[in-house]
């Protein structure tokens, strides 16, 4: 069936009256019609994820409604009488989309549990566990804008789906028929005959127990006068960060009013990315009057954590690398002075993620696990100790990206307990006299100095797609031998699985997954790793160096910024 063809039949098909009419208003845009039904919407491995409307290439409930059918059969084709976790957070029809996949599970013989308000993604990993379910899904799209939804689907450990199970799921999704072939039934028939049930308060108060149970000073902050500016970004986060950061004694938190109620069209913050400096505008209006120690900021599905620290008469933002090694560092020093520290820890991070890690690892007898990028490579390792008996060994998890993981209660990144224990940490390093940039400033005196940048190059629509395949294609085929004035030592190539060291043109077997990646080691400690995204329209390159100053680094990472976006071609 050709795209108009496409096109016609959900003109024909589609009773919403919203989808309806947006079907209508493009009949003469042919490139809105192309846009919407060139292809489907790509179910990978963390599910679906796209922008908010009509066609088989939109986030709509006949595109979740088809993913769910063919989850259902996965589901029914492994187990019997199975059950599955559902949760949502605050964007646009996310409640909507929720419902459609509870009814469509349930008409399908599944027991549904839906938690009966928005709540962060790592509470439906918990679920899943804490449940017994076989199966999970949460409606969000993280820190996208407004005009994306999505739908990220786990398995029964609470880590996001294994490359296998998805592309089986895949396969069977691509054999419903998106108008006749999804069962379903109404949800509040669903709620009346028991096969739909609201998730209980007692999930929710043993998730904020197994939180806390991750604090290592909790009366270090009773006795903090800890000043904290947070904002959820009209998401999520809301409830469960405040509920925590009062359970460990940190009172003097105050939230900015503008975003504190859920709003899936985020007016204050049209990217509600804690990455970024702009959602932190209102806070740091606020922090003029109330002289706050730190800005915390969660995204609205409340897996990210963005934080500012009071330096001199403004705030200063740390990155997700400097955030990332500060709570390894405080995690294994505090837990070793303690003597809770695990025999043979293991900390787990993405090979895009700062290599200072390893050295603050090193001084604490701790391995240093590298996995691809996304936080499902970090929770399956968690899941790897656990089928060993070993899952006390994780102690900390992250990737560049503002995601962090402590305990192995959930199976990915969690806003909640990263909010806790950054809040602690700031309460320990105060009680000193320091700040957090204090700190971060010793660890680099003592570790060296590490710079990572990361560069996003946007590709949007049809061509953008086709021209991020070109670039990877041709950097995969023609490699750089230099970038900028600094030779590659290394190419990695986890697309073949391949790393070859030219100076004696060795090739070693790399044992990570298959994944569209080139890693390209140059000398004098600095490398740069190029992707596409698997959630956005981007091609996304990371640049790491160490040199014996900041200038210097920051000198360096210019130079290759530069050099491998004229590689690239932008």
């Amino acid at each position: 069936m050709n795209i108009i063809e496409k096109y016609k039949l959900w003109c024909e098909q589609v009773n919403d009256t919203e989808l309806k009419k947006e079907l209508e208003s493009i009949a003469s845009d042919e490139e809105a019609i192309k846009d919407r039904f060139f292809k489907d919407l790509e179910f990978g491995t963390g599910g679906l994820r796209g922008i908010i409307g009509a066609g088989t290439n939109r986030m709509n409930v006949y595109t979740v409604g088809k993913a769910t059918q063919g989850l259902a059969d996965y589901i029914n084709s492994i187990t019997k009488n199975g059950s599955a976790a559902i949760a949502y957070d605050s964007r646009i029809n996310s409640r909507l989309f929720a419902e459609t996949t509870a009814s469509v599970l349930a008409a399908n013989g599944i027991k549904v549990f839906i938690y009966s308000e928005l709540m962060p993604t790592p509470m439906l990993s918990f679920a899943v566990r804490r449940l017994g379910c076989d199966a999970g899904i949460v409606i969000t799209a993280s820190h996208n804008p407004s005009i994306y939804n999505g739908y990220k689907v786990y398995g029964p450990d609470g880590c996001q789906l294994t490359l296998e199970a998805s592309a089986k799921v895949l396969e069977l999704i691509n054999k419903v028929d998106t108008f006749r072939g999804i069962k379903r039934i109404n949800f509040d028939d669903g709620l009346k005959d028991g096969t739909i049930q609201y998730i209980e308060q007692w999930v929710i108060d043993d998730y904020l127990e197994n939180v806390y149970k991750q604090s290592i000073n909790p009366e270090i902050c009773k006795n903090s006068s800890l000043k904290v500016i947070y904002t959820p970004l009209h998401g999520s986060g809301n409830k469960p960060v405040r509920a925590i950061l009062d359970k460990i004694g940190i009172k003097n938190v105050t939230v900015v009013k503008e975003q504190e109620q859920p709003d899936g069209n985020f007016p204050t913050a049209p990217y509600p990315n804690p990455e970024i400096k702009q959602p932190f505008e209102l806070a740091l209006d606020l922090a003029k009057t109330q002289d706050a120690d730190l800005l915390l900021a969660t995204d609205p599905d409340c897996d990210r954590v963005g934080i500012a620290v009071k330096s001199g008469e403004g705030y200063t933002f740390m990155t997700g690398n400097e955030v990332g090694a500060l709570l390894l560092d405080y995690v294994l020093s505090q837990r070793s002075q303690k003597g809770t520290l695990p025999k043979n820890p293991i900390a787990v991070k993405t090979i895009v993620s700062t290599e200072i890690c390893n050295s603050i690892a090193k001084k604490y007898g701790c391995e240093i696990i590298d996995v691809l990028t996304g936080f499902k490579f970090i929770g399956e390792q968690i899941s790897l100790l656990e089928s060993r008996g070993e899952s006390n060994r994780f102690v900390f998890g992250f990737e560049e990206s503002y995601g962090y993981l402590a305990g192995n209660y959930v199976r990915d990144k969690d806003g909640v307990v990263t909010s806790m224990l950054i809040c602690e940490m700031a309460c320990f390093y105060k009680s000193q006299g320091k700040t957090l940039i204090d700190r971060m400033e010793e660890l680099y005196k003592e570790h060296g100095n590490f710079l990572n940048r990361q560069k996003s190059y946007t590709c949007e629509g049809v061509s953008g797609m086709q021209r991020m395949e070109n670039i990877m294609k041709s950097l995969s085929e023609n490699p750089p031998l230099e970038i900028g004035p600094f030779k590659v030592t290394e190419i990695s190539n986890y697309q073949t699985s391949e790393k070859k060291i030219l100076a004696t043109l060795q090739v070693e077997k790399i044992t990570l997954p298959k994944s569209k990646v080139l890693a390209f080691r140059l000398e004098g400690d600095a490398s740069v790793i190029i992707r596409p995204s698997g959630t956005e329209p981007k091609i996304k390159v990371y640049i790491s160096c160490k040199s014996e100053n900041k200038e210097q680094a920051i000198k360096i990472a210019d130079t290759l910024e530069n050099a491998i976006s004229r590689i690239m071609g932008f």
